[in-house]
């Protein structure tokens, strides 16, 4: 569904401040696999999910997205293909729009029709039914503005509209990094559950090894611009973050990572 060959990206090319987020990236992701990526910071994680999602169109290589090739594609172009959740809980939202308005536009997403004069009683009854599944008390509240919305309450919302018309590929970008630990668990285990009851092919940026462990078929973790563990099947199953921490330790040894990196990455990825 995803295949990335030799991508390759650098950000303030020829200044003192150079620096090479991607380093001749190469990826398969099959259908309806869950891949989680780990990284230290400036590792280029998030660029990686950037270039795929087309916010950043990168200096060289190649993007397939279920076979067609959106190298040069902008991200609306990619549109069709992509939903991304993004990890400001605020993001990707009309605010002053209602929630019934909102899961509206998320519902036309990629059709040729206008939205403003359809959302029609049968509608409103099924993102009703929808928006109860996210067990939050929110389906008598689909007048209310989104901006109403707690953080937890908007980004479990914004994961519904990621995926009320099913897409190629599921984006998120540490989705509930900016939640508190109890309502991260719930998004979490909503992602869970979309991601099953669609099929879905997920990518997911996160920070924390405990939900990277706990959720997904496969860790990717990269370090300095490339991918340097990539493990799946019964090898990730049996992984603990301890094992996690003893390959960074091994990067330590490979690429002089300090220790007080290493004290800092324990403190920040727990």
């Amino acid at each position: 569904m995803i295949k990335v060959e030799n991508l390759t990206q650098t950000f303030n090319t020829g200044t003192i401040d150079q620096v090479e987020a991607l380093k001749s990236i190469s990826l398969e992701i099959k259908e309806h696999e869950f891949v989680t990526v780990i990284g230290t910071n400036g590792s280029g994680k998030s660029t990686l999910l950037n270039v795929i999602a087309g916010n950043i169109l990168p200096d060289g290589g190649t993007i397939l997205i279920d076979g067609n090739d959106v190298t040069k594609k902008m991200d609306y172009q990619r549109a069709k293909y992509i939903s991304r959740v993004f990890q400001n809980p605020y993001s990707g939202t009309a605010p002053g729009m209602t929630i019934a308005e909102n899961l509206l536009m998320a519902w036309f997403r990629g059709k040729h029709r206008y939205p403003v004069s359809s959302l029609n009683r049968a509608l409103k009854n099924k993102f009703r039914e929808q928006i109860a599944t996210l067990d939050m008390q929110l389906e008598d509240r689909l007048e209310n503005l989104m901006g109403s919305l707690s953080g937890g309450q908007r980004q479990a919302v914004t994961l519904l509209m990621a995926v009320l018309q099913t897409p190629k590929v599921l984006l998120l970008d540490e989705h509930t990094a900016a939640l508190d630990p109890k309502t991260a668990a719930q998004v979490l285990l909503l992602t869970k559950k979309f991601a099953g009851a669609h099929n879905l092919t997920v990518l997911m940026v996160t920070h924390s090894m405990q939900h990277a462990l706990a959720i997904g078929t496969r860790i990717i973790m990269m370090h300095n611009g490339r991918i340097v563990e990539n493990i799946g099947g019964d090898d990730k199953k049996q992984l603990t973050i301890e094992d996690l921490f003893a390959k960074f330790e091994n990067i330590r040894k490979l690429e002089k990572l300090t220790p007080e990196l290493i004290k800092t990455l324990r403190n920040q990825y727990i």
